[in-house]
């Protein structure tokens, strides 16, 4: 089934009317469906379980006939999900791991084109064209999809790209002096660290030439869409275009604000998404949703209403750059991460929006117990220099920005990076759940 993607053929989907989008979608849906029954051990034995006839699936409308596929699914058999032949696979990523086990996932040639096709569209919608210099800020090693997916996209775009990392501030800091990237791809906390490294220097960044930041792995705009005080930030630091990104592993697709900076655009070639409830139902329009996605044309190990456990909201209205595909929200945390504090529902990332906003934070984490019947203790751990915090100061600014005020514990610097970098983790740990003794 591999289908082959070319900007110019869907070149103006996304500038189409819904029903013109939903119909090309719906064909492509057909494809994958009919795929998987063919190819998939995994799905063959799903529809039969539950007496689906595959060819009855006609369309997104027809999805909620059909079951979920839940993070589970692929730790405990992933090769089941395998679709082609070992001699097909010429890449294989890993998880993040970060709510479970690392699950190995196997890319063919058709994969790494579809890929590469994602990040291109993406790209282009932020304005990046082939006279620009992209420093990535990524990882392309220890089997990271992304930093291989930003290198795949920049080079069908003919951009030049300066694969640099992300594991040396001082080479970042040299590569943009000595490089002059006109855009970075980078996660945002990184690229705080590295406009004040350059301030430090002495170097005014405004005349760097930096005219776009791609940001990745962190929000960096509010529920409203504004920038948040990350965002905004990183938005006077460098004197540049702060553009968001949702995406992960599992997905092979990502939502990436255009220069109009309202959200992710969905690429309805690329993949079907659904906002569901805890019953699994559709939520209204404007509604926090569990985003549930089929991402399209997958060869390797393609996945049917996979559940990512993240929670956002959809924007449907069109947006102001022309494109009349449905955007993304940032996503607002994680559904077995939500809090309940004092009847006041909390998601992590709120709290940690207002932590990366305090100058004088250098680290953090946060804890959660069930101490309490019906409402859960949480504990925020910040890390600051001696003297130069307030616990109490940061638990008010937290109040005033969510309606709760937790306990707030001041650490050094060094005691967070302990607690939050762990080697058996790719990415640093700010969660920590301990409610029922997990965690």
């Amino acid at each position: 089934m591999p289908m082959k993607f070319a900007a110019a053929t869907y070149a103006d989907l996304e500038f189409r009317t819904p029903a013109e989008m939903r119909c090309v979608q719906d064909a492509l849906l057909q494809k994958h469906i009919a795929y998987l029954a063919e190819n998939s051990e995994f799905y063959r034995r799903i529809f039969a379980e539950h007496g689906i006839d595959p060819g009855s699936i006609r369309g997104g409308a027809d999805l909620s006939r059909l079951p979920l596929t839940a993070k589970a699914d692929l730790e405990h058999c992933p090769a089941d999900f395998l679709c082609v032949p070992p001699s097909a696979i010429v890449d294989l990523c890993l998880t993040s791991g970060t709510t479970g086990k690392p699950v190995t996932l196997a890319q063919t040639r058709a994969d790494l084109d579809r890929l590469g096709y994602n990040e291109e569209i993406s790209f282009r919608a932020t304005g990046l064209d082939e006279n620009d210099r992209v420093i990535i800020a990524a990882a392309l090693d220890r089997c990271f999809m992304a930093g291989l997916a930003y290198f795949l996209g920049l080079e069908r775009l003919g951009a030049a790209s300066i694969r640099v990392g992300s594991s040396s501030v001082p080479l970042l800091c040299e590569m943009v002096l000595q490089q002059q990237p006109s855009a970075i791809v980078g996660v945002p906390t990184l690229l705080r660290v590295v406009a004040r490294a350059l301030q430090a220097a002495g170097h005014d960044l405004q005349t760097l030439g930096v005219k776009r930041l791609i940001c990745i792995g962190e929000p960096v705009r509010c529920a409203d869409l504004s920038l948040s005080a990350l965002g905004q930030q990183l938005h006077e630091l460098w004197g540049a275009q702060v553009f968001g990104t949702y995406a992960s592993t599992e997905l092979a697709t990502a939502f990436t604000d255009c220069c109009a900076e309202r959200g992710g655009h969905l690429h309805p070639e690329l993949i079907v998404l659904e906002l569901l409830d805890e019953a699994g139902r559709p939520v209204a329009a404007g509604e926090t949703g569990e985003v549930v996605v089929t991402p399209l044309g997958v060869t390797g190990m393609p996945l049917l209403r996979f559940r990512t456990g993240d929670m956002a909201v959809l924007h449907q209205e069109p947006c102001a750059c022309g494109r009349r595909s449905p955007r993304l929200g940032p996503i607002l945390g994680r559904k077995s991460q939500m809090l309940k504090i004092r009847g006041v529902t909390v998601y992590p990332p709120a709290i940690f929006a207002v932590l990366q906003g305090i100058e004088a934070v250098k680290g953090y984490y946060l804890e959660v117990h069930n101490t309490y019947e019906l409402s859960d203790r949480v504990r925020v751990v910040v890390g600051a220099d001696a003297g130069s915090l307030s616990a109490d100061a940061v638990a008010e600014q937290i109040a005033a920005r969510t309606r709760v005020k937790p306990e707030v514990v001041v650490m050094s610097p060094d005691e967070v990076r302990r607690r939050t970098l762990q080697e058996t983790k790719r990415k640093p740990v700010h969660f920590f759940d301990l409610r029922n003794s997990r965690g």
